[in-house]
């Protein structure tokens, strides 16, 4: 089963705890890295914009990403949030067997 990195960004500390949690809870995530906050620069409405972020690192696989994708839609505070996915291509078998068994739909 392929696997995906998908990465997004919480504007705090609370949120992104909250999101990776539920994340992870549902199944939809195998495991989440939550990262030290970075500081963001994007155009957003025709602006400038600056904002401290805390990135998260989302291992699953491509099986449920409609779902993680639609899930973190409905748990982000923004009104679009970066959802990006990566697909990964080699890894460890003993771990990638592992997040395909952790993100199994029941």
């Amino acid at each position: 089963m392929p696997a995906l990195l998908v990465i997004t960004n919480c504007p705090d500390a609370t949120s992104a705890d909250a999101l990776a949690s539920a994340l992870v809870e549902q199944g939809l995530a195998a495991c989440i890295n939550v990262l030290a906050p970075c500081r963001s620069i994007y155009r957003w409405q025709g602006e400038i914009e600056r904002a401290d972020e805390i990135p998260l690192l989302i291992k699953t696989s491509a099986d449920r990403y409609g779902e993680l994708e639609a899930a973190i839609q409905a748990r982000h505070p923004y009104d679009v949030p970066e959802i990006i996915a990566l697909p990964i291509s080699h890894g460890l078998p003993d771990y990638l067997q592992w997040l395909a068994a952790e993100t199994q739909a029941n």
